[in-house]
This record gives structure tokens, C-alpha cells and sequence, in this order.
């Protein structure tokens, strides 16, 4: 059977998948009931959503969501789910940072601490079993605390540690808490990846959640973080989980609570070009994963040192 060429062509317009949009959002600028598809606000209404997941809600399979980047954080807890949040083989469904900063950090309500002894104060956060504080958007200096310890261990000027589900914090004399920029981690996971494939997370900072800053949850396939810095978050920069693929390339990852990089049974991670810090928790924490640094594998978790990819790994 022949097909004339007009017709081939109308069934491979059928049968191809659409060019992705760009669906740009803005939050100092946008509104969610705009429609994304300009960088400017328009009479028709085109400008940019206020909101990255009111973008996820319009947005289908190999679209692009673009960021518009401002001094004010992003402060959101987002999802990407299934067929209409994936890529094409030629396409990968990206969110463009642009060097935005998606923060789950909030204030300390100042009412909320109570004095426990001498300089040092205390608050009970609602995320008990990870947290982070922040002094001055910056992760505050820690002290670890051995879980069978009976009492909070003693902390020395603008110190915290958590214990038995509070905050511990040690103030300078003749200070209250209330007297310094002191958030908490109050959202639980930046971006989190479940029953995806081919994305791209491209040019963004995420910090300041209880749990983690990045979760492939569950079957994310093919997914690549470039360009990502991923720091002070309660658990892990980022977290690879089961059957999940993750490539982690020309990006920064330290000042995590438990772990930089946490990977999971039957998951594997590559790690490129990039600097994943030991400072505050091991560089790798292995719960059954893979783990590849520049093309060669390694085991076991790496507890003492950093992983520089593009050098020397543990060093």
C-alpha cells in the first residue's frame, strides 16, 4: 500500500510530540491566573504565574518552566508526578533556575521560645526528627547531640543543637532570640520526583527544608541536576530513592544535616564536575545504592572526606 506524501506527512504531525512550551513564572511579578507564556506582564493576560507549582498545573510532558530570578526567595514545596512532568528522548522537561533560590525557611515566631538555662533558649519546631536553623540566612553553628543523651549538650554563643524535639539556641549577653534573624526549616521537601523521566533541574538553589532539598522518590529515570547548589537542608542535599537514576553535574552540595548525597535500594547516582562537602555530615551516606564519580564507581558511603568530581573523590 502506497501513502501519498500529504498524507505521511499530516500522520507523522499526528503521531510526533509537541515542542515544548516555556512557561515562565515570577515571584515578585506574576500572577497565577496569568497563563505563563510571557516574561512581562500583557492585557492579555499572558504574563508571568506567580507560583512554580501553579506552573506545574498548567504544564505538560517536555515544557520548560522558566524562572525569573529576584532577591526574594521562592518559598514553595513542589512535586514533579508522572507522564505529564517527563521529557522526550529530545527533549527533557526542565525547570530553568536562572539562579533563583527555592527557600522552605520561616521565621522563628518570637513568641515561640521559652528559656530553658542561662543564655540558652528553646522552641519546639513542628519538623522534630530533621531541622535546620539559620542565622542570618546562613546554617547557624551546630552542635550534635548523641540520641542517647539524656539532656541537651552545652552549647557556647549563637550555637543550637535539636533534642528531644526542640531547638536548643545560646544567645550573647544581655540578648533574646528575638533579637537576631533566626529562621527554621518549615517546609519538608524542596523538590520532590516520583514516576518521572528525563528531567532537568537546571541553575537553581534549594535550601532550608526539614527533610531534603531534592527527593527522586520513587522510578525517576534519567534525571539531571546541573548547575544545582543544595545546602543547608534537614536530611540530605539530595536523595536518590528506589529504582531512580540520577546524574548530579557541575553542582555544589554541603551544609546538609544527615547526609550531602543519600541513596537508597536499587538506586544510582553519577556524580560530574561538581563538589559535594563533608562538613557537616558524610559526603555519601549509602543505604543500598549505586554511586559512579566521574565514570568510576565507588562503595560504601564516604564518611570522612569530600567528593570532588572532576579531581579525586574522598579527598
Amino acid at each position: 500500500m502506497r501513502i501519498a506524501p500529504v498524507s505521511l506527512m499530516f500522520l507523522i504531525l499526528l503521531t510526533a510530540p509537541a515542542a515544548g512550551r516555556d512557561l515562565f513564572v515570577s515571584n515578585t511579578g506574576g500572577d497565577d491566573t496569568f497563563s505563563g507564556r510571557q516574561t512581562r506582564n500583557a492585557p492579555d493576560r499572558s504574563g508571568p504565574l506567580r507560583t512554580i507549582a501553579r506552573a506545574l498545573q498548567l504544564a505538560v510532558a517536555g515544557d520548560r518552566i522558566v524562572l525569573i530570578p529576584s532577591d526574594e526567595p521562592y518559598r514553595e514545596s513542589i512535586s514533579l508526578v508522572g507522564n505529564r512532568h517527563s521529557g522526550y528522548p529530545h527533549q527533557s522537561f526542565t525547570i530553568e533556575g536562572n539562579g533563583a533560590t527555592l527557600d522552605g525557611a520561616a521565621p522563628v515566631p518570637p513568641e515561640a521560645w521559652e528559656h530553658f538555662r542561662g543564655p540558652v533558649f528553646r522552641f519546639r519546631p513542628p519538623g522534630k526528627a530533621h531541622q535546620q536553623l539559620f542565622l542570618d540566612n546562613l546554617p547557624a553553628d551546630r552542635v550534635a547531640v548523641d540520641r542517647f543523651q539524656v539532656g541537651p549538650p552545652k552549647l557556647e554563643k549563637l550555637q543550637w543543637c535539636l533534642h528531644g524535639g526542640h531547638i536548643y539556641f545560646c544567645v550573647e549577653a544581655d540578648k533574646l532570640p528575638s533579637d537576631y534573624p533566626l529562621t527554621y526549616a518549615r517546609l519538608q521537601t524542596g523538590i520532590t520526583l516520583y514516576h518521572v523521566r528525563r528531567v532537568a533541574i537546571v541553575d537553581l538553589t534549594v535550601q532550608g527544608f526539614q527533610l531534603d532539598g531534592i527527593n527522586a522518590h520513587n522510578s525517576a529515570r534519567e534525571v539531571h541536576l546541573s548547575g544545582v547548589v543544595s545546602r543547608g537542608n534537614g536530611r540530605a542535599g539530595v536523595t536518590t530513592g528506589g529504582a531512580s537514576q540520577v546524574e548530579i553535574d557541575l553542582s555544589t552540595i554541603g551544609n546538609n544535616g544527615r547526609a550531602q548525597v543519600l541513596t537508597m535500594p536499587y538506586s544510582r547516582t553519577s556524580i560530574r564536575n561538581s563538589n559535594v562537602f563533608s562538613n557537616t555530615a558524610p559526603a555519601w551516606v549509602d543505604r543500598g545504592g549505586k554511586m559512579d564519580v566521574d565514570g568510576e564507581p565507588v562503595e560504601d558511603g564516604i564518611d570522612g572526606g569530600d567528593i570532588t568530581a572532576g579531581g579525586e573523590a574522598g579527598q
